[in-house]
């Protein structure tokens, strides 16, 4: 084209304008709202409740303090009518409702409300602590259901919608975009999470997470503080596996091999005659686990497990959770600049799978799975006894206990090993408390079977 000269309709337009952004979700929020419900105490039910930070303890006979306590809104102590505990959503129209386990942990009593102000009283057919899934269900039929989609299929940078019950205010809408596909936080769970950049409170907890064809890839899930400002979800598919596994039996099983591992970066792989990085690097071995019987060692690389490759560390931890204990698994790993074959019979997970420390966990009465303290989580706790818990489930897990909590009586008796625990609960009968270090705060929490 000669200079000056301007452009015709022929000219071909090197210029191909952004994409228009995405500012409409009213579609997807009409399709789905009437899926999600908001989980609530039933009122006068008791649900666990963290110390105030106001008024302080030692101020509570201060004038000052009382004056102006005749403005703030009365306390229940423990019994809060209509509490607001998280959301959740309809998984099947026969009432079967999927929400993070700890939007349901501690709460004796559950209603679940939908958008057209129907109320249920539900019950909780299972929750599994390591996946932090658990599975609700109503008294009812015919019910609106989600559709599930295939996380694997979201790429990061995709706008999702997430919609919950902050602070009570059903069917509330947020969007924003996914931040990373798979963040393994070891100390959450097993399961790679889906991050995003969403601000979520703690009433969104357990609601669903919807791509922009209205299918639900997550359950948004809370997580430690540690990680305030960040959003996590757990993928959807992994959860449905959870589900049909806790409608079946109740509970789920999952697979251990009893070792710790870490990610291998470039100098590591190189370190040990890998040319990129691939696989689990092999941190430590329980003596007594199935990874030592198979003869494994600190410093193998485990490449594949069964069929599955192992291209990072985030793969190890699903691939072997989600096998039920007594399956026999082959292992490929690298050692000494060759790769070796090994078959190796799973444990019981009762730890996580990165966890570090002592390898005496022992499974108690009432779903509890405990450990004895290091000398550093003693003196980090500011505790002389105590018994650190691995895994909760059944009774244990609806009375509020997590995974890292420390219990440090039963009733009024100190306890500083997995064996004076299990020996106060075989004496305790169906109903006792525990004086429970949940972080850095003690509290008492009652248990009671049945």
């Amino acid at each position: 084209m000669p200079d000056g000269a301007a452009p015709t309709a022929s000219t071909p337009d090197r210029y191909s304008p952004p994409p228009t952004v995405v500012d409409d979700f009213a579609g997807l929020v009409e399709q789905n709202g009437a899926a999600i419900v908001n989980i609530g105490a039933v009122p006068g039910t008791h649900v666990a409740s963290l110390t105030p930070l106001w008024p302080p303890a030692s101020a509570e006979h201060d004038p000052f303090i009382q004056f102006f306590r005749q403005f703030s809104p009365g306390q229940s102590g423990g019994a809060l009518p209509g509490h607001t505990l998280g959301s959740g959503f309809i998984i099947s129209p026969d009432g079967y409702i999927l929400t993070d386990a700890q939007v349901v942990a501690g709460a004796t009593q559950l209603r679940v409300k939908m958008t057209d102000e129907r109320e249920f009283r539900a019950h909780v057919v299972g929750i599994d602590g390591p996946s932090d899934v658990a599975l609700l269900k109503i008294d009812a039929h015919g019910l609106p259901a989600v559709r599930i989609g295939k996380p694997s299929n979201t790429r990061t940078g995709q706008w999702v919608v997430s919609i919950g019950s902050p602070y009570g205010f059903e069917n509330t809408v947020k969007a924003g975009i996914v931040s990373s596909k798979e963040r393994l936080l070891p100390d959450e769970t097993y399961i790679p999470l889906i991050q995003t950049d969403l601000t979520l409170n703690a009433g969104d907890s357990g609601g669903p997470l919807f791509n922009l064809n209205g299918e639900v890839i997550g359950i948004d899930a809370l997580v430690h503080h540690t990680f305030e400002g960040l959003s996590f979800a757990i993928p959807i598919d992994a959860a449905m596996r959870i589900a049909l596994q806790l409608q079946l039996h109740g509970k789920v099983e999952h697979g251990h091999l009893g070792l710790t591992f870490q990610e291998l970066t470039v100098p590591l792989a190189h370190s040990f005659g890998l040319d990129r990085p691939a696989g689990a690097l092999v941190s430590s071995v329980d003596s007594v686990g199935p990874a030592a019987r198979a003869g494994l060692r600190a410093g193998d690389i485990i490449l594949r497990i069964n069929d599955i490759a192992i291209t990072d560390a985030r793969r190890l931890p699903m691939s072997v959770a989600e096998l039920r204990p007594g399956s026999r698994v082959s292992i490929e790993y690298w050692r000494n600049h060759a790769t070796h074959s090994v078959d190796a019979v799973l444990g019981r997970l009762h730890t996580t799978l990165l966890a570090s420390g002592p390898g005496d966990a022992r499974q108690t009465k009432f779903g509890l799975t405990v450990r004895s303290l290091t000398g550093e989580e003693r003196r980090k706790a500011g505790v002389s006894d105590g018994v650190r818990v691995e895994e909760s489930e059944g009774p244990s897990a609806l009375a509020g206990i997590r995974r890292g909590d420390i219990i440090t009586r039963v009733n009024n008796t100190p306890v500083s090993n997995a064996t004076q625990l299990r020996q106060q609960l075989d004496h305790s009968g169906n109903h006792f408390a525990l004086l429970v270090l949940h972080n850095g705060l003690p509290r008492f929490v009652g248990v009671e079977a049945g």
